[in-house]
């Protein structure tokens, strides 16, 4: 659907809007009986969705695209993760490591009703490499342009560049497209990318029906998927971009929304949990919060002045007083429950004093206000920023507060020219191993993301974490992530604040969400109203 005629369908009376609430009178849908309304899921998002490819994004901001209209070969479900086979029967991995071959289910349809097939997945990974966005900063690392072929009509192969331990928990971000659906739509060689950022191409549970990226999209349920449906659905699921976090609880309070997204504040969960209409799941995540510094411009390339901003920053004042608790301190990349994390980090603490100290040590000045850039719609974000200021303010260090909507936030921080000095953000769990978070923070291979965006180089860390992605053996990994991860503190490579929970406010009345930290329970085929 496209946003012209999402436009033209927009032309709904006023009085007939407000009548049937907010939802009809953003998307200006036809107005849902009762019986459809109790199937229609809506979203309230924290961000934006600036785009519906697949390839183009990897982060679980907009996460909800690629679970529900796209499959993939494995797929990651439920807490602790589990990788799961998905579109793919079985799979077999040669002795050398290099070789990875995926035998397909038969039958399984696009939305167009054709078959997904092995060329479907050489094309979407061909895709990924071209494009060179998404998953592509890790993919291209394992595997290069014509490494993957279909081996038959349902079985496809993976030949990588060298052994690598994490390519298997990396599938599941092989989104597979429609082939003959996208090359039908290319313009000028773009491999559809124009096309696909506004349209649908997949196999999903659920098949966009209408788009809009400065409002959000909606899905149908697509009946003939082929995990199939229990005996309670939801019939459409629509996603939205509502920034304002205060707007996201009363509009779930007023049942305007079904769930909504973005961190909260105790007093807001507090609210959302004693509700009469709203609950608050909760489960252990490993999503952790970080402020990136820029490690490559001045001042921030001496150590001395990375280390004084972490002794500057209050953490307990932060996790404590102003999230009530809800976290857990983490003093390293790594969130508290994976392996391979070192025993005897200590990491920093808020001590103003010694924040002084290595300041004059540092042999490059701080002579300028330095830019602390923020989220907008996450309020966590903005308040972190504000304490950071607060602190560096303490040490004698100025400093500018911005804030940027996520996807421009992400678009910035990819490149060292327009990334800000300090960034606050989150990395999310998109596979359960170590190297999602310190390896795709701190390898000097993985610029050009936003988990990257601290700039961070140290060829002892890139052999280290180069080593361990070659080893099949945990116990051997293990060792080498804790060896890097020391290292990455020592130099202050960031400020590492908080392990999180995850908490999901939804109306009270909604039953069969799965979370799992890699998507963030933002799966819906299993979920649905009782």
């Amino acid at each position: 659907m496209t946003t012209m005629a999402l436009k033209l369908r927009s032309c709904v009376p006023l009085k007939l809007a407000l009548a049937a609430g907010m939802a009809a009178l953003v998307f200006g849908v036809a107005l849902p009986t009762s019986v459809e309304a109790k199937n229609r899921f809506v979203f309230a998002n924290e961000s934006d969705f600036d785009t519906m490819d697949p390839h183009a994004a990897f982060d679980n901001v907009r996460v909800a695209v690629r679970l529900n209209l796209y499959d993939g070969l494995m797929r990651w479900q439920d807490n602790p993760a589990k990788l799961n086979p998905w579109v793919a029967d079985t799979y077999t991995i040669s002795p050398d490591g290099l070789a990875y071959r995926f035998t397909m289910k038969r039958g399984v349809k696009f939305h167009d009703g054709s078959e997904v097939k092995a060329v479907d997945v050489v094309y979407s990974m061909e895709r990924i490499l071209a494009m060179n966005k998404g998953a592509a900063t890790i993919f291209k690392r394992m595997i290069g342009p014509g490494q993957t072929r279909a081996v038959d009509a349902y079985t496809v192969e993976f030949k990588l560049a060298k052994p690598s331990a994490i390519f298997l928990s990396m599938v599941p971000e092989l989104h597979i497209v429609n082939k003959a659906l996208v090359q039908k739509n290319e313009k000028d060689k773009d491999w559809g990318a124009q096309w696909l950022s506004k349209n649908d191409a997949g196999s999903g549970a659920f098949k966009l029906k209408q788009y809009d990226p400065a409002l959000g999209f909606v899905a149908d349920r697509f009946v003939p998927h082929f995990k199939g449906w229990g005996k309670k659905y939801l019939d459409e699921i629509e996603f939205r971009g509502v920034k304002d976090a205060n707007t996201r609880v009363l509009g779930l309070q007023k049942g305007d929304f079904s769930g909504v997204g973005g961190y909260h504040t105790s007093d807001q969960l507090k609210t959302l949990r004693e509700g009469a209409n709203t609950k608050v799941l909760e489960s252990e995540s490993m999503r952790v919060m970080l402020v990136h510094i820029h490690n490559q411009r001045a001042p921030l390339n001496d150590v001395h002045v990375r280390r004084a901003i972490n002794y500057a920053f209050d953490y307990d004042g932060f996790n404590k007083d102003i999230l009530g608790g809800m976290v857990e301190r983490n003093v390293t990349p790594l969130p508290n429950n994976i392996w391979g994390i070192p025993k005897d980090a200590k990491g920093y603490y808020y001590d103003t004093e010694k924040a002084k100290a290595e300041l004059a040590q540092a042999k490059v000045k701080v002579d300028r206000p330095l830019e602390i850039a923020h989220i907008i719609g996450f309020s966590q974000s903005e308040q972190a920023a504000a304490l950071l200021q607060n602190g560096l303010k303490k040490i004698g260090i100025e400093s500018k507060l911005v804030g940027v909507p996520w996807p421009s936030f992400v678009q910035k921080v990819a490149k060292q020219e327009t990334s800000a000095d300090l960034s606050v953000l989150w990395v999310s769990t998109f596979y359960a191993d170590p190297h999602n978070w310190i390896g795709e923070m701190y390898h000097s291979g993985g610029w050009g993301t936003y988990l990257s965006n601290s700039f961070y180089k140290n060829p002892k860390v890139d052999d280290l974490l180069d080593k361990a992605l070659r080893s099949t053996k945990q116990a051997e990994r293990a060792k080498l992530y804790e060896e890097a991860t020391r290292i990455v503190v020592d130099e202050a490579a960031s400020v590492w604040i908080y392990n999180t929970k995850w908490f999901g406010p939804y109306a009270k009345n909604l039953q069969g969400v799965r979370f799992s930290p890699v998507g963030n329970g933002q799966e819906m085929r299993t979920v649905y109203f009782e």
